[in-house]
Formats: C-alpha cells, structure tokens, sequence
C-alpha cells in the first residue's frame, strides 16, 4: 500500500471491502484514459453485492436456474489448494486459467513376482501377505485387453504408498498427492494439511522396478506382462506408471519394438517386449492393429520420432474413437465411443480400476500453491454432456439465432460450448 502511495493513516480503512470499490476504479479508469483506451464509460458497474441491481440479477438467475433444475449439489472433481484449504476458480490463480480436471480410469497391476532389487528395497517395509499394484492412469479403457508390458521411466522415483493394511499402490508422489484428496489414502472428507501426512513407506527406481512380472486386467496375456522402460514416460502427468498397447498407440508401438531391437542395451530379456500384439479395434482407415499401421505407414524409426509419433497417435485415437467398432472382449461388435464407458464401468465394478483426477495443466493458487484435483461436495451447474439437451438447445441458437457479426466470434462460442462441463 504504502509502494502505491498510500499515505499510512489511510490505509486502515481497506480493512473495509467496500473501501477498494470507491478507491481503485477511479485510478483505474484515469490510467486507461491516460493509455488512450477508447472506452464508454457509461457502461461500467460494480459487478458484486455493493450493486444492487447487478446482485439482484445474479441471485434472480440463480434462483431460476435452480427453479430450472440446471443447479445441482454433488460430489465432483475441482481444482483445489491445499495450503488454502479450498477450491482454487480461475479467479483465484496466478497461472492455469481455464485449467480443469482430466479424469482418468486408473488401473491396478498386482505384482505378481518382483524384480531382485525392487525385492530387496521393499524387503520388512510391506508385508509378504499384502497386494502391491503398479497403478497407470489411461484414457483408453477399452484398450485394456491389448496390453502386452507396463512402462516406467527409468530415471523417475516412484513411491510405494499404504492404502490400507493389506493394499499398496506404486506411484509418483506427485500422483499419490492428488489421490490423497479423492478418498483414497484418507477417509472422505478427511484432507491432508501437508505432504508430511503422505510419506511412502519404500521409494524405488523406474530401473529397479524394471523385469517385475504384474497382472494386467482384461488383457489376453493372463500369465502376466512385464514392467519396461520407456524414456519418455512424464513424472508431471498421470501417475508416472503406463500401461501399453501397442495394437493402437503408435508410442507403445515403437518403444516395444525398439526394446526387443535393444534388448541387450535395456537389460531386459527380448521376449519380455514381444508378447503377441493382438487386435482390439476395427478402424475403416488402419485396419485392426491401427499403431502398427500408422508407424509403417509414415517411417518411424525410432520412439525419438517425436513429432511424427503425436501426428500418428492424433490419427490413430480419432480414427479409433469416432470411427472404430471392438473386436475383443464382452462388447464385440459394439462402436468404441459407445464401449468406452461400459469398460470402465465394468473395471470399476471388479475392482481392477478406480477413477482418478488431475489438473490438466499447472495451476498454481494466488497464495502461491500449486494446485491439484479434489473430490469434494459442490454446487454446480449442470452444463455439458450430463445435461445434453440443455447443451445443444444453447448450441442451436448460437448457430441459428444469435448474431456475432464475425465467424471467430460464433466459433469461439461453439468451442466453449462443446467442451463446457460441470462449473461451479
């Protein structure tokens, strides 16, 4: 205040809220002018409850909407501080506006046989009698039945972190953060107050985890697949853990083939990374193993075919998604887009896989926290796939009705629209 040029005596009197209205918009509007802004003043408002009318409207609204059934109350993921204690809105944040959760189905692969030094380091920390799972987090779901090894990076250290007395996950902490305030590590509503309730009770190396034999539900391979590296796996997205299917993810693709190409150079055994690659999907463009195709198709050679291998996984999940009908598993025959969700619904069910969610971005607070996914009771307005015909009546009249002068301006409201969900 006083760098502003506040004299001292004065600034008591911002322990008022309304004092801010009265004392920065006049400054703020002289500084416009002086910047040569071209602004019709005559428009401006307070947009809080000092404005009566403005307030009157907004809780009018609200009420109608709920009248309407279009506000609801529910659990849901939001974007949330820790060190606030409290959902973190755009409003709120120094970085990651329009930054939302990415919900993922998380997979449980129950270590069947461990690699000799993962086994050593875990040695008295776990007992014998509990189920340890390497836990990846996809989008695909109904891909599941493809999966041929499980990928790691080699470098990124992994955490094994106590779920209950008899259950154990292998994640980054990083993930194990985010699942700590979505019920998994704590009872619901219970939160964490800092990284120092969540400590893993072993922490291990992607290399020395490297060779360890875990069960993959759904997939053909029921004697089991193998944990591999892969270089590029992120510690900053998902759980750090990734499961492969190499039939329609061009990067599983190349990475196996590069292992069993390498497999002296990775220290692995070759056979480890040459499980049968077996068709999940039926795609009108790829054929049945779309990852293979595309990879052939436009000479890639080696898993550092960056660019190359985000055209080809663009391709292959469009083509696949949209266009796709399964050709394995209890929903043969059944489009992919229409599939999905019965998969997960069905791994859930078994317990194979939980839901799990992360900011798909960084965001970090105003306090200067960096923000992650809770699991927690808001009110929230229904937009979106969970109200569709509310979503496409708005949709019909921007593309019908409104006038927006320019095709930017209606394509930006279509954008929005479309990808708009849950808001709170």
């Amino acid at each position: 205040m006083l760098a502003l040029g506040i004299p001292r005596e004065e600034i008591h009197k911002f322990a008022d809220a309304h004092h801010w209205l009265k004392f920065f918009p006049p400054l703020c509007k002289r500084d416009l002018n002086n910047f040569g802004a071209r602004i019709d003043w005559r428009r401006s408002f307070v947009t809080t409850d000092a404005n009566p009318y403005y307030d009157g409207f907004v809780r009018w609204q609200m009420n109608r909407l709920k009248e309407l059934n279009k506000i609801q109350y529910g659990s849901r993921y939001t974007i949330y501080s820790p060190k606030d204690g409290q959902p973190c809105m755009d409003h709120d944040r120094t970085e990651g506006e329009g930054v939302a959760p990415q919900e993922y189905t998380a997979m449980k692969l129950k270590v069947q046989d461990w690699a000799p030094e993962a086994a050593r380091t875990i040695q008295g920390k776990v007992p014998e009698s509990a189920n340890v799972y390497f836990v990846p987090a996809t989008l695909r779901p109904e891909t599941m039945y493809g999966q041929t090894c499980c990928f790691v990076g080699p470098k990124i250290t992994y955490g094994v972190f106590k779920v209950s007395e008899n259950e154990y996950y292998v994640i980054t902490k990083r993930a194990a953060w985010n699942m700590a305030f979505q019920g998994t590590f704590f009872t619901d509503g219970k939160f964490p107050r800092d990284e120092g309730e969540l400590v893993p009770v072993a922490e291990l190396t992607g290399g020395s985890v490297v060779g360890t034999l875990v069960n993959a539900p759904l997939s053909v391979h029921k004697e089991g697949v193998r944990i591999l590296p892969m270089d590029s796996v992120s510690p900053t997205k998902g759980t750090g853990v990734v499961t492969s299917v190499p039939s329609d993810s061009p990067d599983d693709f190349a990475t196996v083939t590069d292992l069993a190409k390498k497999a002296d150079y990775y220290g692995i055994k070759k056979e480890w990374a040459e499980l049968e690659i077996v068709p999940i999907v039926e795609t009108p463009s790829y054929g049945n193993l779309a990852a293979p195709f595309l990879v052939k198709k436009m000479k890639i050679n080696s898993p550092k075919d960056t660019k190359q291998l985000a055209e080809a996984k663009d391709l292959a999940y469009k083509e696949g998604y949209y266009k796709g009908t399964m050709v394995v598993g209890d929903f043969k025959g059944e489009a992919v887009e229409m599939a999905k969700p019965k998969v997960k619904a069905q791994l859930l069910k078994s317990g194979d896989a939980f839901e799990y969610a992360e900011p798909n971005g960084h965001v970090v607070s105003r306090s200067a926290d960096e923000c992650i996914v809770a699991y927690l009771g808001q009110w929230f307005l229904n937009y979106g796939e969970n109200d569709p015909e509310w979503r496409d009546q708005v949709l019909d009249y921007v593309k019908n009705d409104l006038e927006t002068y320019t095709p930017e301006t209606q394509n930006g409201f279509e954008k929005n629209l479309e990808w708009l969900n849950r808001w709170a």
